[in-house]
């Protein structure tokens, strides 16, 4: 698997589910390598902000993961992939690398080759992705429906799958009989302008309508965003480790998910990881629109789904005063993570997906 960092899970939510999958397919008796780059984004971001003990800490709670930092100049694809029988390569990767893959996989059969497309750099940023020589890889691993059916339309590879994002429920679970610390979290990086109004109209009004104790998490929040949420009196608490999020999730009453902009309107029925992970650890949702084209949920009883901030002040209100309204949403999600969306889910269909490319 050769991925942005396993190491690392600032603003980097692909770890999340990389973390999971590859956890799941060792403990089924998998050997499983990971590579990233040593001057990975995300890692050198997070070592700076806040040295190295977050990755003693990913140690600690991953005991059986580890990652391979390389070196690009002396990378060697031969050794590495001398014994593989199917590699991974995220979209996260640079075009050269991508390439270099892949014209390795054209000399050597013993294995096949997969690309794994988590980002919506499809329709928003197309020339990137089109400039991905993808030519000698046995297919996309696409984590929506419509993301898929782009690459099928693309022509540039022969086949496409729908690999959806999943919940690590060995992580992700309810964690019950913690103290309670307020009424609302959320758990989210500010967006780079993607979703500022959204989160302006669909969290931080109602939370000042409704006079809620609330806490954000989340990193890359510039200074007057940290202001609007001081003017609301609203808790910033800065990163989070992932791993953490379900102890969090534990201590409040209500979460709530505001989908990026690109998620919306380019692609529908994508929800991104945090839905997944929230729902698993049975604590009650409520989210901005968003289209589930794909039937992953049942919205309504898996979570509540409002229109406006009007609707989102209604919703908070009645999930916070009716406690069995609460706790039976709650429960309805948690049990479809549970039958429907772990990584145990999505290990079969990986598998699944490599015997039929065999």
């Amino acid at each position: 698997m050769f991925y942005q960092t396993l190491l690392s899970d600032w603003n980097h939510g692909n770890a999340h589910f990389l973390r999971g999958i590859a956890t799941e397919l060792i403990n089924r008796g998998h050997k499983v390598e990971i590579y990233e780059p040593e001057d990975s984004w995300s890692y050198k971001n997070l070592v700076l902000e806040h040295g190295h003990n977050p990755v003693t800490q990913f140690h600690a709670a991953y005991p059986l993961l580890t990652a391979s930092r390389y070196d690009r100049a002396t990378l060697d694809l031969n050794r590495i992939l001398e014994c593989a029988n199917l590699v991974l390569v995220h979209e996260w990767n640079d075009h050269e690398l991508v390439r270099a893959i892949g014209a390795h996989r054209k000399r050597n059969q013993h294995y096949r080759l997969l690309f794994h497309d988590t980002h919506h750099r499809m329709v928003t940023d197309p020339k990137s992705m089109v400039a991905y020589d993808l030519s000698n890889y046995d297919g996309v691993l696409a984590y929506g429906a419509i993301l898929r059916d782009l690459y099928k339309a693309d022509g540039r590879v022969q086949r496409a799958w729908k690999w959806h994002e999943a919940a690590d429920t060995r992580i992700f679970h309810p964690v019950e009989n913690l103290e309670n610390e307020g009424d609302l979290v959320w758990i989210g990086n500010w967006g780079d302008g993607e979703r500022s109004a959204e989160i302006e109209e669909f969290i931080i009004q109602p939370i000042k309508s409704l006079s809620l104790k609330s806490r954000f998490h989340g990193v890359r929040y510039p200074g007057e965003a940290l202001q609007i949420l001081s003017d609301a009196g609203i808790e910033y608490a800065g990163w989070l480790p992932n791993f953490e999020v379900p102890q969090v999730f534990g201590r409040y009453k209500v979460t709530v998910h505001v989908p990026r902009r690109p998620y919306i309107k380019a692609l529908p029925g994508i929800p991104t990881i945090r839905p997944f992970e929230a729902l698993a650890c049975g604590i009650p949702l409520i989210c901005s629109p968003w289209d589930d084209a794909e039937h992953l949920f049942t919205p309504g009883q898996d979570f509540l789904m409002v229109r406006n901030g009007k609707e989102m002040r209604q919703a908070l209100n009645a999930v916070l005063n009716d406690k069995a309204m609460a706790k039976e949403l709650a429960a309805s999600g948690l049990k479809t993570i549970q039958t429907r969306h772990t990584c145990a889910h999505r290990v079969d269909e990986l598998l699944a997906i490599a015997k039929e490319i065999q």
